[in-house]
């Protein structure tokens, strides 16, 4: 209970969209072979269901994160990275497997 806390105190209110979209499956993890790159989809909240493919660490192609992460530096991350993350560490993940050109034509579309 007191990570959760925690967590909630650094991520505020990304951090209950993080949980909710975990607890609902929503997070992807893309892997290419043969390099094993990777890349998280995570599913957005919003009644369209959007998919939003994003480095856990350092980028999402969604608009909270260019607005309140990089304009503004409001927030240290979306809450689909969030999302990711938090994926990552439960393995609370579905895995997909990709080619390596099949992942470079996904990275050319954000």
């Amino acid at each position: 209970m007191q990570h959760e806390t925690s967590l909630h105190f650094l991520f505020g209110k990304n951090f209950e969209g993080a949980t909710r979209i975990v607890d609902q499956r929503g997070v992807n993890k893309i892997s290419a072979h043969p390099s094993g790159r990777f890349i998280f989809q995570v599913t957005g909240e919003s009644r369209r269901k959007d998919q939003y493919l994003c480095f856990a660490e350092n980028f999402c192609a969604c608009h909270s994160f260019f607005y309140d992460v990089v304009n503004r530096g409001e927030q240290l991350c979306c809450k689909h990275q969030l999302a990711a993350r938090l994926a990552a560490s439960l393995g609370s993940y579905t895995e997909v497997n990709v080619s390596d050109e099949e992942l470079a034509l996904l990275l050319s579309r954000i």
